[in-house]
Order: C-alpha cells, then sequence, then structure tokens
C-alpha cells in the first residue's frame, strides 16, 4: 500500500517473525501500521474451541490489521506469521499524521476498506447457510476474480484444502469431499492433486 522508503523515512521499523508467531492478539490495542515485505500472514479470529476461522491470507506488499488505526477499537482479529516474514511497522501516531498529510494515501485506505467490507458482506451471505460447494465455490469466485490466490496463466487455485476450510468454517474433510464432488458436475478440475477453478 505505501511505498517502503516512505515508510522508512517516517520511522518505520524491520521486524521478522518465525512461522507462527503471533504478530498482535484480538482484543489488544493497536500501536502500529503493519505492512508485509516478505513471507505470509494468516489474519484470524480464534474460537472457544481453539478453531481459526480465517479471514485474510496476507501478502507480500500487502497492510492488515488497519481497522484500530481508523477507529481506536482494539484488533477484530489476531494475525500470525504462516511462515517466517518480515514486516515493517509504523507507530500509530505517525501513520495517522501519514493520512492527514498525504490525502491520497488515505483516498486509498479508503478504498481497501470498502473493499474488505464488501468481501465480508457477500461471503458472509454465502458462508451463512449454503451447502459447502457452494461456500467453496463462492470463495473462489470472489478471489478469482480479485486475482488474489489464482495462478494467472492457468488458473490453479493457491490455497491449499486446509486454508479453504479454516476461510469457509468447514471440516477439511468436507472441503475435500466437496471438491472431488464439484469435479464431478464439472465445475473445477482436479490435475496430480491440483485445483484449477
Amino acid at each position: 500500500m505505501i511505498d517502503i522508503d516512505q515508510l522508512l523515512e517516517l520511522g518505520a521499523t524491520y521486524k521478522s517473525y518465525s512461522t507462527n508467531d503471533m504478530i498482535f492478539m484480538e482484543g489488544t490495542e493497536c500501536y502500529y501500521y503493519y505492512q508485509l515485505l516478505s513471507g505470509s500472514v494468516r489474519w484470524v479470529q480464534i474460537g472457544e474451541d481453539g478453531k481459526e476461522f480465517v479471514h485474510d491470507m496476507v501478502e507480500p506488499g500487502e497492510c492488515f490489521g488497519e481497522f484500530p488505526l481508523f477507529d481506536g477499537q482494539p484488533y477484530a482479529a489476531s494475525a500470525f506469521a504462516n511462515s517466517g516474514s518480515v514486516v515493517l511497522r509504523l507507530p500509530k501516531d505517525t501513520f495517522q499524521q501519514l493520512l492527514r498529510d498525504q490525502p491520497e494515501i488515505h483516498a486509498q485506505f479508503s478504498r481497501l476498506l470498502v473493499e474488505r467490507l464488501r468481501f465480508r458482506f457477500l461471503i458472509s451471505k454465502d458462508l451463512a447457510g449454503n451447502k459447502p460447494t457452494d461456500k467453496i465455490c463462492s470463495l473462489l469466485s470472489y478471489y478469482k476474480t480479485h486475482k488474489k490466490y489464482f495462478c494467472n496463466k492457468c488458473n490453479q487455485v493457491q490455497l491449499t484444502r486446509q486454508q479453504i476450510a479454516d476461510m469457509t468454517g468447514l471440516r477439511v474433510e468436507t472441503v475435500i469431499r466437496s471438491i472431488r464432488q464439484l469435479e464431478v458436475v464439472g465445475r473445477l478440475q482436479i490435475q496430480k492433486g491440483k485445483v484449477y477453478y
């Protein structure tokens, strides 16, 4: 979202995380703007049973955890490194001053927040009561349209079956079975264990 050199000039610092390290915890206060430089981060809520519901998988170049920067509330979800990851952290006050000084960056964040909110509205309707196959297709259709988690050349899905389960609230066994059903009816293809949608 924000140019790396600009973040560094404003005092952003690098922070490295190992696989499954917590970056921030749901319900805690926000102190930084986070932008992922390398690796992968999952943005999750954890149920009482300890099961993770994945809201998003953050890729390099994307920001995450920005809601509290705008409303002053605690984090609505937790962030964990999926793999070794490097993040740039900019103090909250500096980030807010940047938005005041550069309205075009503020406008970019407004578009990002609306896009994320729109996704939640679209996906929550489909996740609420539809069949597992419909939930999976809804998720894959959204990400294919937004060119995220898909190979641009061959339409291979870049999510594991476990990640799809975590994003839809389904069990991985249900996802596996549903993907097979979707192949039988011709809504996707499976080649050498890879899913193409």
